[in-house]
């Protein structure tokens, strides 16, 4: 087919997406499905072909995002369940002056944000941010966008959450390398859209405390531990872990992966060092690992005995389910996107504008945010568009081709997103002063993202 054809074949495909996930409201899922036998028909597939496509698709992303994000989600469940989330957070609070809340809680929501979704990290932090509000009289929005800020800069660049992961499935990048710019990415997207924007949305946008519910619970009680200092035993008997030994569970698959980046970087081929670092820095090793070290130092040391470890990553399973099915599909659509020849005729039209791959995938991923709603779909469908143009680059500007892409999904959240809408009851916003801040928020890190990957560009 021409490429005119091929362009309107994959608009209609992406047309029947937005309809049906924005104006039906169907599932994702199905939408995905149903879009990409839209895209293979108008594109003039055989059925049969259409079908493979799809199920090739899918079979290779679950088989290599599927994994990384179960694992994560098992260690997330741990470190919300044994109380360390709880500990950091306390931690932190408790020895920051009201003044410097803002940016703590900033670097605690990145913290947390490493190994937490995004969602759990709103339901671990709403409750401590709404009561330093009203302890403190800070303003809601001084302290509430810092925490959403350092969440969604990790959830949206930072592997091992879900979109990175797939971006980086789908163009074939280096996973530590990834990691690497990611990190130094976020640092000042979180410091920009986090404490600098808070202060600055916050004398904007005024809005009333939300009632708390009253709780009701026990006492906690203090018993010594083993080495003679004193921890600190829940309501329900159990110990919250060490701050210190927290911090290091929850960093310690991103410092496996970064390990292995450095080693490849620094060490010969074929160095007995260099071959280690590569096994326990691969990303479903060093989650494993991680998984394991949680269990023990987390799970073990907070007093949960098996059956609780076992129910805890169990839980943490089922609520992923809609994710995993949704990643899924988005790389089942993203091969039949390929197998139709989209791809090509993108890499053709993109070498005829002259436009930078860096922002060609950024654009792409915005699009089709604003369009859907959905980050993870924008993520993996912009990164199998623009996949063909990642065949001749280098490795550090593929890595910071799924950056760009990653930031492009970020760009402004509204009334199609999930997140909107959760936002806005959390923190009892109205539509307006959700669209002012959390919105505005969001579309600053989409742009410090990218004038991030474009400013490393000039020097890797």
């Amino acid at each position: 087919m021409s490429d005119t054809q091929l362009a309107a074949a994959a608009l209609l495909g992406f047309a029947t997406i937005v309809l049906l996930i924005s104006a039906l409201r169907v599932h994702a899922f199905v939408a995905l499905i149903l879009g990409s036998a839209v895209l293979g028909a108008a594109s003039g597939m055989p059925p049969s072909k259409i079908a493979d496509s799809f199920t090739a698709g899918v079979g290779s992303t679950a088989g290599s995002v599927g994994l990384i994000i179960a694992l994560g989600a098992m260690m997330g469940g741990l470190l919300a369940d044994s109380g360390g989330a709880d500990r950091v957070v306390d931690r932190v609070v408790g020895t920051i002056p009201a003044r410097g809340l803002p940016w703590a809680i900033a670097g605690v929501a990145a913290l947390i944000g490493l190994p937490l979704f995004f969602e759990v990290g709103v339901v671990l932090l709403v409750p401590v941010i709404l009561l330093l509000a009203r302890r403190i009289q800070l303003p809601l929005m001084k302290i509430g966008i810092p925490a959403l800020a350092g969440l969604s800069v990790l959830h949206g660049l930072v592997p091992p959450h879900p979109g990175p992961v797939a971006a980086i499935a789908t163009l074939n990048a280096d996973m530590g390398m990834t990691l690497t710019f990611g990190l130094i990415v976020a640092v000042p997207a979180v410091i920009l859209a986090g404490p600098v924007f808070g202060s600055f949305v916050s004398r904007r946008v005024q809005t009333k405390l939300p009632a708390a519910a009253p709780t009701v619970q026990p006492p906690a009680a203090t018993v010594p531990s083993p080495d003679g200092n004193r921890s600190v035993v829940d309501f329900v008997g159990r110990r919250q872990p060490r701050f210190v030994t927290t911090v290091v569970t929850m960093t310690l698959p991103i410092a496996l992966m970064l390990l292995r980046a450095a080693g490849e970087f620094l060490m010969p081929a074929g160095s007995p060092v260099r071959s280690a670092l590569e096994i326990v820095g691969t990303p479903v090793v060093a989650l494993l690992v991680g998984v394991i070290v949680a269990m023990l130092a987390l799970g073990v040391g907070s007093g949960l005995n098996r059956r609780q470890l076992s129910d805890s990553m169990s839980a943490a399973l089922p609520p992923i389910a809609a994710i995993l099915l949704i990643v899924a599909a988005g790389g089942g659509f993203k091969q039949t996107l390929i197998d139709a020849g989209v791809g090509l005729m993108v890499g053709r039209a993109a070498q005829g504008t002259g436009v930078s791959p860096l922002i060609l995938g950024w654009l792409v991923a915005v699009g089709i945010r604003l369009a859907t709603g959905s980050a993870t779909v924008a993520t993996i469908t912009a990164a199998g568009i623009v996949a063909p143009l990642a065949a001749g680059m280098e490795r550090s500007t593929v890595a910071l081709l799924v950056l760009a892409v990653s930031s492009g999904s970020l760009f402004f959240s509204h009334v199609n997103d999930a997140g909107f809408w959760m936002v806005k009851e959390y923190f009892g916003l109205s539509i307006a002063d959700t669209l002012k801040s959390w919105s505005v928020m969001e579309t600053i890190i989409s742009v410090i993202g990218l004038i991030g990957v474009l400013v490393m560009r000039l020097v890797v």
